[in-house]
């Protein structure tokens, strides 16, 4: 089905800012020819022309060398979070206005999102001068664009997907995004006239007390008709005291010329947050925790603590999944179904199949097989592979190794750059030595091998399936199959050894006594 012409000043395309076009922007409802059909086709795309992201602030509050919007926050960083709740709107462009540490931020817009255009902004001369400059790189592009800040991670798709809804069902010229407050101090006020649509923004050192009461605060986040929006961009000036060009001088040039401005209030107020310190960093951290958690849990997931849970954006928990308290879930982790994690553990871009459990454990870049289990007081290193039923135990750490199917590494031991077979099991406190001051070399153990404790495995070294070696060998030449390896010292026993050499000690007492409790004894006891 091929749809009807929309005409020019109904598709989107706004008329030339001022007073003669005043009419092209009616109240909703109003019995206009055409403008119901423009309705619905607008509001049934939901996609803006164009999305601004403000990325050039120097973040001062942070007191770090790294641009404010590069901080990290559940396993994006600030911009990340912006520019992919931007994508969930497809929108047909995104320009991010760069600025302080712009090498940095664009070497990073490049990694995550190669097509998200830059500019600078070489002096912040404000909001409204970060705007401008911005659609300079927006030529041939025609409709609604918004205008999101850098540092505002915790914007919801539901939230924008209503700013944009509104802005073009209404046919507004700019729809602010507002959040009502409990305590709006330091915002600027959004004053609604009878009719709903936005009257002012007001500073908060600017209002009186009636304005002051009131809790609905601008979030510095905007909706815009495109034209308007240039129009009024070209008559803002720097008459201020920060010398500086404001956006919100947009939207009152746009009231004085009797255009339409509307305002949608965001689901919850800690969307529109800005992070300009460390402590609010942590604070969103917690908002986004508490995000995380909640969906998992209502996705089938069972969370025993949300409070001491953490679990990065980017991670994957299949249902009846159990997390266990201070579980903390990074990168690019998934999880399978049935799988118990926690207490204590440290995930990162970490495997972990079905019904394995991990407890007491960091493992990074590493795969947990089905049924295996890791813990306590474990660390599986990158490149470590578990396979089904395979086996990690206390103080055990592992690194660039495969354990095969129901093979386990029970205690105490470091296997490194090994490849270990199936049904094999690995003595208490065995070491793979694996470096020779210069290189690396790799262990190759075969299928239901047994390895001593105290075996020392002096790689590169191969021990055939079915062999064996013996507690306290130091393993140097390949094991054949089914053989078994000696490699240490007989035994000597050098009698009064002690009483000689340790004359009047602790031990020597003890061995004078034991020696004389068993000359006194009869042959009979």
């Amino acid at each position: 089905m091929v749809s009807a012409p929309i005409p020019d000043r109904l598709a989107g395309r706004t008329p030339a800012f001022g007073a003669e076009n005043r009419g092209s922007n009616p109240r909703p409802g109003a019995p206009v020819r055409g403008v119901f059909l423009a309705k619905v086709e607008r509001v049934s795309q939901t996609r803006p022309a164009a999305i601004v992201i403000l990325a050039a602030g120097e973040g001062t509050r942070m007191r770090s060398q790294t641009p404010k919007v590069l901080h990290a926050l559940a396993g994006r960083t600030l911009l990340g979070h912006v520019v992919h709740v931007s994508r969930t709107l497809h929108p047909d462009r995104i320009v991010a206005v760069v600025g302080h540490g712009r090498d940095q931020v664009i070497s990073h817009l490049a990694d995550i999102d190669p097509d998200v255009a830059t500019v600078v902004q070489v002096e912040q001369n404000g909001t409204g001068h970060a705007v401008r400059i911005a659609l300079e790189a927006l030529e041939g592009i025609d409709g609604t664009v918004v205008v999101l800040s850098g540092d505002s991670p915790l914007m919801t798709t539901e939230t924008l997907m209503a700013l944009v809804q509104s802005h073009e069902g209404e046919l507004n010229s700019a729809t602010v995004l507002t959040a009502t407050l409990k305590d709006p101090t330091g915002y600027g006020r959004v004053i609604r006239s009878f009719d709903g649509t936005v009257e002012a923004i007001v500073e908060q050192g600017d209002a009186d007390d009636d304005q002051r009461a009131v809790r609905e605060v601008n979030s510095g986040m905007y909706a815009f008709a495109l034209g308007p929006l240039r129009e009024a961009l070209n008559k803002i000036s720097t008459d201020n005291a920060q010398g500086e060009e404001y956006l919100t001088d947009v939207v009152a040039l746009m009231r004085t010329a009797s255009l339409r401005v509307s305002a949608v209030s965001a689901a919850h107020p800690d969307e529109i947050l800005g992070i300009n310190d460390r402590a609010q960093l942590a604070h969103a951290g917690q908002v986004m925790r508490d995000r995380r958690t909640r969906e998992l849990m209502l996705s089938g997931v069972t969370i025993i603590d949300p409070a001491t849970t953490w679990v990065d954006v980017n991670v994957d928990v299949a249902p009846e999944a159990v997390l266990l308290p201070e579980t903390h879930l990074v990168g690019a982790t998934s999880i399978a179904s049935g799988a118990v994690i926690g207490p204590r553990v440290t995930l990162v871009d970490t495997e972990v199949g079905e019904n394995a459990q991990v407890r007491d454990a960091t493992c990074e870049l590493a795969v947990i097989g089905s049924d295996a289990t890791v813990g306590p007081y474990t660390y599986l290193r990158p490149g470590t592979t578990l396979e089904r039923g395979a086996k990690a135990g206390g103080f055990v750490e592992i690194k660039n190794s495969r354990v095969g199917e129901g093979s386990k590494v029970p205690h105490l031991s470091y296997v490194g750059d090994a490849e270990i077979g199936a049904d094999t099991n690995i003595g208490a406190a065995t070491v793979f030595v694996n470096f020779d001051g210069e290189n690396k070399h790799r262990t190759v153990i075969g299928d239901s091998v047994r390895i001593g404790s105290d075996t020392m495995l002096v790689a590169p070294v191969t021990i055939g399936d079915g062999a064996y070696t013996a507690a306290g060998s130091v393993i140097t030449e390949d094991v054949p199959p089914g053989a078994m390896a000696v490699a240490r010292a007989r035994q000597k026993i050098i009698n009064g050894w002690v009483q000689r050499r340790r004359p009047g000690s602790s031990s020597a007492r003890a061995a004078d006594a034991a020696q004389g409790s068993a000359s006194t004894q009869t042959p009979d006891e």
